[in-house]
């Protein structure tokens, strides 16, 4: 968008302060999936130019884009000035201490408040995650983590995925790859999935549903950085049908793992918990613009965790895609003298 829409505001409606929880922008597909995206086929995958996990020079790019459209946005509500740096304290920069969340929030930064010196906090060991970011399960008895594998495995019940895998197996070329050959593990169909939700550890599941979402994911990283189209998948998914057929494997193992109540609740608590500081119990003192850098994981148990409704974001197949924001808006209403709250997914 060139210019931030201009929404109607009510009279006496003054936006008093924003907090926006991030996801970090283009990355190349994670590393440690690396050995799945070789297992599930014979064919090569193209190379990027950063390691695994890290954020793109185009997520840079892109991150500016968003930094700077936010910076129109809150000068249209005088939360800050055009051409000028906001005072010290206005805005607090805090990302996840792993490359692509830090370097998004700079480019965010960049964008929104260029030459100016506000810096991006995180944790000092940079490459391990930081709590508040950490969606880990935080409850150690025996009896949550067996309600929490029942719940994820709830939420995956509600899917229809047995197109996609097979859509998914064909475009691979599934029954060549190494992990038929060798493991004699060659349908995705009939593959059973395992949950599992350890203490201090991520929600995880192994089977088809985290080969599935690591191949969508490579392929919508491929398609967003800008491959040349024979290089997406092999320049074997040929349209929108077909991507959207594909997205629900990305989406439901998003849904599965984080967006049950019982587990969202529990993993996004330190975050709910930051948020909750922030824009209530020390609102005075907190600053007026803050934002967060963390992962999707984060954006979908904090959705989930709140209670929000579902949604499906325009022009998007994805549910939680890079870049994307949830602003949260603490408006004041001098006419009632109540405070208001609104949040939009950007």
């Amino acid at each position: 968008a060139s210019n931030a829409q201009a929404q109607t505001v009510p009279e006496g409606y003054q936006l008093q302060q924003v907090l926006m929880m991030s996801r970090h922008n283009l990355r190349a597909p994670l590393a440690n999936n690396g050995s799945v995206l070789e297992q599930s086929t014979p064919n090569k995958w193209p190379e990027w130019d950063v390691p695994g996990g890290q954020l793109t020079t185009k997520g840079g790019v892109l991150e500016v884009y968003m930094g700077h459209y936010m910076r129109e946005w809150l000068a249209q509500q005088g939360m800050v000035k055009s051409g000028e740096c906001p005072p010290p304290d206005t805005v607090y920069a805090y990302a996840n201490s792993l490359q692509r969340t830090v370097a998004t929030a700079q480019f965010f930064i960049t964008g929104a408040f260029p030459g100016c010196d506000i810096p991006v906090h995180h944790q000092e060991k940079m490459g391990t995650m930081d709590p508040t970011f950490n969606p880990v399960i935080t409850d150690d008895s025996a009896a949550f983590s067996e309600q929490a594998v029942a719940a994820m495995e709830k939420e995956l019940s509600k899917l229809q995925l047995t197109d996609s895998y097979q859509l998914l197996e064909k475009i691979v070329n599934y029954k060549d790859s190494p992990a038929c050959k060798e493991k004699q593990q060659c349908s995705l169909v009939d593959g059973k999935n395992t949950f599992s939700a350890k203490y201090q550890q991520e929600p995880g599941v192994s089977g088809p549903l985290k080969v599935g979402n690591s191949l969508v994911d490579a392929f919508t990283l491929q398609y967003y950085e800008g491959f040349p189209m024979d290089q997406v998948a092999w320049g074997e998914i040929k349209s929108d049908q077909q991507w959207k057929v594909l997205s629900k494997l990305k989406n439901g193992y998003q849904d599965s793992l984080f967006t049950s109540p019982e587990v969202a609740r529990n993993v996004a608590k330190p975050l709910v918990s930051y948020i909750d500081k922030a824009l209530v119990t020390d609102r005075t003192s907190a600053p007026k613009i803050t934002v967060l850098v963390g992962h999707d994981s984060n954006i979908a148990s904090l959705l989930t965790a709140l209670d929000f409704k579902p949604y499906q974001l325009h022009d998007q197949n994805e549910r939680t895609p890079i870049g994307g924001k949830i602003v949260f808006q603490r408006w004041h209403d001098s006419k009632a003298n109540r405070d208001l709250m609104k949040i939009e997914y950007v």
